[in-house]
């Protein structure tokens, strides 16, 4: 494994799959005729990055662990507590999506950094599928200096604070700004959002950004 993201695979390819997860995001709200009001929650402006993306001057980083396969994610805000599987890219170069049919389970990119370790460490999940809400449905609602533990197979728990969460428009996805290298443990969590179409679902993504903090 990399201690370090590079742009061009995690950025190129990743969002290929993010703009391809978006209609696959949607349909429970299209098969179930909802309206806007039950649209997964979107960030509030306030939550934005007031200046440049990372975290605010003077907050506290915990040094960076070596790699290690994350096997569970935990956001108490919001109630996630699921399962993490590896993500490949396909044979198009986008990125693997976790299965459709489980709805909470998260997936990170095994060929760039794994979550704790130096870098930029991406974890994606579905918003919601055929049946309902999955494992990111409420991402969208995370507040700044809310926690996100991650459980590696190391036997450690890397912890992380939210530093920002943002909502872009597929047409307009900053991937320097989310997937561009870090010199400290960084995290990102993307799923859909960024309104809907019932013709063309959702319409981008939110990113939860967030930096390590403490390493239990």
């Amino acid at each position: 494994m990399n201690e370090t993201t590079t742009t061009d695979p995690t950025a190129l390819r990743a969002r290929a799959w993010l703009v391809g997860i978006a209609v696959i995001c949607g349909l429970w709200l299209i098969q179930n005729g909802v309206t806007h009001r039950i649209v997964p929650p979107q960030p509030a402006t306030a939550e934005a990055f007031a200046a440049a993306p990372g975290p605010r001057p003077g907050a506290h980083r915990a040094r960076p662990l070596l790699p290690a396969e994350p096997v569970r994610i935990r956001i108490p805000g919001i109630g996630v507590d699921a399962p993490m599987m590896r993500l490949g890219l396909g044979a198009d170069g986008s990125l693997d999506v976790p299965p459709a049919r489980d709805r909470n389970v998260a997936g990170w990119f095994a060929e760039g950094t794994p979550p704790g370790a130096k870098g930029t460490a991406i974890v994606a999940g579905h918003v919601d599928g055929a049946e309902g809400p999955s494992v990111f449905y409420s991402l969208g609602s995370l507040r700044k200096g809310n926690p996100v533990e991650i459980d590696r197979a190391d036997g450690r728990t890397a912890v992380f604070a939210v530093d920002a969460v943002e909502v872009y428009r597929n047409d307009d996805f900053p991937d320097q700004r989310v997937y561009g290298p870090s010199s400290h443990a960084s995290l990102r969590l993307i799923t859909c959002g960024g309104g809907y179409s019932r013709k063309t679902g959702y319409l981008g993504n939110v990113v939860v950004y967030a930096h390590l903090t403490e390493v239990r």
